[in-house]
């Protein structure tokens, strides 16, 4: 099993953080995403992703606000991505001092090279997380 991990410190409070990035129903169309349908609310939920021409369906599997942590997987096995037995966790610590560090966390079997499956994964979890700065307007 491979791992992919980035964890990138945000100059923003965790609670703003974890508001923007812990909404799973937050992913709108655009770049590599053609389309997103949800289904479902909370724990359990469905989120439906097209893209490259196919579709990745991952389920909201840990939602814990307290601990500003959740967990979704992909629970579709020809996902046009180069992931099996894919889960993610993000985690979210407050520093104390105003800032925060985002700890995002893969797991999967790599579908062919596993260096490439990682880089692919870590890009995703590094676009997110600049996502949300520029969403937050922050660093």
């Amino acid at each position: 099993m491979a791992e992919a991990k980035v964890v990138k410190k945000v100059e923003a409070s965790a609670d703003v953080v974890w508001a923007e990035l812990s909404n799973f129903t937050g992913i709108k169309p655009g770049g590599p995403i053609e389309a997103v349908t949800y289904e479902g609310e909370g724990v359990g939920m469905i989120r439906n992703l097209s893209m490259g021409g196919g579709l990745v369906v991952e389920r909201l599997e840990v939602h814990d606000d307290a601990a500003r942590t959740f967990t979704y997987a992909i629970i579709n096995d020809d996902a046009p991505l180069p992931f099996a037995n894919y889960s993610a966790t993000v985690n979210i610590a407050d520093d104390g001092d105003g800032t925060c560090t985002v700890d995002w966390t893969g797991t999967f079997d790599a579908k062919g090279d596993e260096a490439q499956a990682i880089n692919v994964a870590t890009g995703i979890y590094a676009g997110a997380i600049k996502g949300a700065r520029i969403a937050l307007g922050v660093k």
